[in-house]
């Protein structure tokens, strides 16, 4: 991304997390529905506050946000348990997980950001698929169109020129 101009990076860059928020929208709403059910008791604030602290766990997107940090301290053990539990009830979105995180990972290191702890917790955890492929920005962005279209979540095309998409990854 090198020979880019700065705001053309930047645009690349706020393309490519926008679409790393979209799997983060998808994996919430997945995890929601799936606690909504064998926590039901427990009413749909809390499965949404925990839904949302899973999925923050997973982006190492944390919320300093007093309520959210209490919620995170008094539920710390069934957010590791259910971080444990993600790969076996989420199988089918790992793919595009391991892309997300990876795409975070290079959009943070471009920005100057250490973004690798983010990705050895993912693979402690089970979240990566280490035999994929680090994913062009151009085939992210595609996955990321068909993912919202699957769960009826509109994204808005982002054009890639081939040069960004071979800068990003080299």
């Amino acid at each position: 991304m090198s020979s880019e101009t700065p705001e053309k990076q930047s645009q690349l860059i706020t393309a490519l997390r926008e679409g790393v928020s979209v799997v983060q929208m998808i994996l919430f709403k997945e995890i929601r529905h799936e606690l909504g059910q064998r926590y039901s008791d427990r009413g749909t604030a809390f499965c949404s506050m925990l839904s949302g602290a899973i999925v923050n766990e997973v982006f190492g997107t944390l919320n300093p946000e007093k309520r959210f940090v209490a919620f995170r301290s008094d539920n710390n053990a069934l957010i590791e348990q259910e971080l444990l539990g993600l790969k076996n009830a989420f199988n089918q979105l790992l793919p595009a997980l391991t892309d997300a995180l990876r795409i975070q990972s290079l959009c943070d290191s471009q920005e100057g950001i250490n973004g690798t702890q983010v990705l050895s917790r993912a693979h402690e955890i089970g979240l990566l698929v280490v035999e994929r492929e680090v994913p062009m920005p151009s085939s992210f962005m595609t996955l990321v169109r068909e993912l919202g279209e699957q769960h009826n979540l509109i994204i808005a095309p982002v054009q890639i020129t081939p040069e960004e998409d071979q800068e990003m990854v080299h």
